[in-house]
């Protein structure tokens, strides 16, 4: 017998301890090398842990479990030969479960000789009873008695609308508990720091889409032709942050003690909603990037968190925040900022709304935009300025974005 010991690997930097989600096998499973046998929650995001070699495995932690990194979770017999007509005896099972039915039916047929009827429904004394604490009429009951009489199990199974004003006890009572994955559990403790040890407060604007609305429809077909993605709002909206990031470089910094970082790169973390909860995975050095560029970024990094296969070095490091409640519905909000950023911009629907345009009422596609930032570092002045900056690059994309040369920009 030769045994091989899996130890947890370490996800990333800082990480000490995982906990175990999900185990993809069951104990004593014959497992091939590389097949993904767990899902393990770190406090940044959840990962496979794939076999090391082929053989029958031992499990030496339960779902739920934390174990620190280094820890052996796993025992692999690579002596252990691959098992042979265990999927033919499961489907043999399969094929003589049917059989036992016919002696169900003819059990559950029984009772229903003699139909009930709710001219003659009358309860027995013990069900009478319970019909009248539940506040239920016989004849709401289907009796399955002799001559149609109501039972005690019928009164029992009886279920009845709430009298006016009262509750319906015959509802059902379930509570399920769950314990929080470690990532929930860290991104629970995140946010509540964040709203205890931040000054933020919550500024807003609205922008006009007009313009971007006219470009995507001129140039959108051209543009996934020749760079096989399609063009979307996040580009805009993170060219408009950039170069408002650049404007304003107090919103691209953090605090860390009693000093103040500025940051001269632009790293947006984007927020991703994912299978596990909310991802903000990193676009780094985006003012470098085009809008190709940030659109197949985005398009790499949402299928990576969608599925499951981001890495914590993928997730770290952002200097600020873009979010899109917009794609759920949301028409305002008041993002909160992703630490130890000092800043998030939040995106929300598009609404066709009257607004005044030189004099004269026009509809328009709004969107309301909302910046939180720590006060802390920044201060008003920034913060609207910021805001402001963005709005003027979204009302107007050609000339604030793209050089005044759509197709330029678009590299087309």
């Amino acid at each position: 017998m030769s045994i091989l010991e899996m130890k947890v690997p370490s996800p990333g930097e800082s990480i000490t301890e995982v906990e175990i989600a999900t185990w993809l096998v069951k104990d004593g499973d014959y497992v091939e090398k590389d097949q993904a046998i767990a899902e393990v929650d770190s406090d940044k995001a959840t990962l496979e842990l794939p076999a090391e070699a082929s053989g029958i495995i031992t499990l030496k932690a339960e779902e739920g479990d934390t174990v620190q990194v280094g820890q052996v979770v796993v025992l692999i017999d690579t002596a252990a030969a691959k098992p042979e007509g265990a999927a033919p005896a499961k489907e043999e099972a399969k094929v003589e479960a049917p059989k036992e039915e016919p002696k169900k039916e003819v059990v559950a047929e029984a009772p229903k000789a003699a139909p009930a009827t709710y001219a003659t429904n009358t309860p027995s004394p013990a069900a009478k009873k319970i019909l009248d604490e539940k506040g239920i009429e016989p004849a709401q009951v289907n009796g399955t008695g002799v001559g149609g009489r109501i039972t005690k199990e019928d009164a029992v199974q009886a279920k009845g609308a709430p009298a006016l004003g009262g509750s319906n006890e015959s509802g059902s009572r379930a509570v399920k508990i769950t314990k929080l994955s470690m990532l929930r559990r860290k991104i629970a403790a995140r946010l509540v720091s964040v709203k205890n040890e931040t000054a933020m407060l919550t500024t807003f604007n609205e922008v006009d889409m007009s313009e971007i609305f006219r470009i995507r429809k001129q140039y959108k077909e051209e543009f996934a032709a020749k760079h096989g993605i399609g063009l979307g709002f996040m580009s805009f909206f993170t060219k408009a942050v950039v170069r408002a990031l650049q404007m304003y470089p107090d919103v691209n910094a953090s605090i860390d003690g009693d000093q103040k970082i500025n940051y001269d790169f632009c790293d947006i973390s984007i927020a991703v909603s994912g299978p596990k909860g909310l991802m903000v995975p990193v676009l780094r050095n985006a003012e470098n990037m085009s809008f190709r560029n940030v659109e197949a970024g985005i398009k790499d990094l949402a299928v990576k968190v969608r599925d499951g296969k981001i890495t914590v070095d993928e997730m770290t490091g952002g200097t600020f925040t873009i979010t899109n409640g917009g794609t759920f519905g949301s028409m305002l909000s008041t993002p909160i900022i992703n630490p130890p950023q000092s800043a998030i911009l939040g995106m929300h629907n598009i609404i066709e709304r009257p607004v005044a345009v030189n004099k004269q009422v026009e509809i328009r596609p709004m969107m309301y935009v909302a910046m939180s930032y720590d006060h802390r570092i920044i201060d008003g002045k920034e913060s609207v300025g910021f805001l402001v900056a963005v709005k003027e690059a979204i009302d107007n994309p050609v000339e604030f974005l793209m050089g005044g040369d759509e197709r330029r920009a678009l590299e087309l």
